[in-house]
């Protein structure tokens, strides 16, 4: 788990860094031009508020959309266990939708929104999933032409 936050946390700083007119350029490698972005969100607990790191995540995911076809956008809003059912469902559900509302405004179309609460959150031995108070994104792009 540790891993994969390191890797998403690294990608996040590649394409908010990616951007930069006067920064540095860097490429993963094996780089491939309008390749899927898969990138995760991260929320305060209780909230569906898009904070600045998140906000400047969406805009290198946009902009790794230049001159690329999107196919499809998968938008997953997810939730830790505290608090009630209902409530982590309705969670999951505003966060889901304050990221495409975003994405629109950068404009990007064609989302498919998914929401799972707090479902998968706690293991079969009891412990609780770290890090659930996120979206889930994944950009589907080939190349123009």
């Amino acid at each position: 788990m540790i891993k994969d936050v390191a890797v998403a946390a690294l990608g996040l700083a590649l394409l908010t860094l990616g951007g930069c007119a006067s920064g540095p350029r860097f490429e993963l490698p094996g780089f491939k031009p309008c390749a899927d972005v898969a990138i995760g969100l991260y929320f305060e607990s209780f909230s569906a508020e898009i904070g600045p790191e998140a906000q400047a995540a969406l805009k290198g995911a946009a902009r790794q959309t230049r001159g690329c076809q999107v196919t499809g956008i998968e938008v997953l809003g997810l939730a830790d266990p505290v608090g009630a059912v209902d409530a982590n469902q309705k969670l999951s559900e505003d966060r889901a939708l304050a990221v495409e509302t975003a994405l629109r405004g950068l404009g990007l179309t064609g989302m498919t929104l998914t929401a799972a609460g707090e479902a998968g959150s706690v293991t079969p031995g009891g412990a609780v999933a770290p890090l659930r108070r996120r979206v889930d994104i994944v950009v589907r792009m080939t190349p123009r032409g």
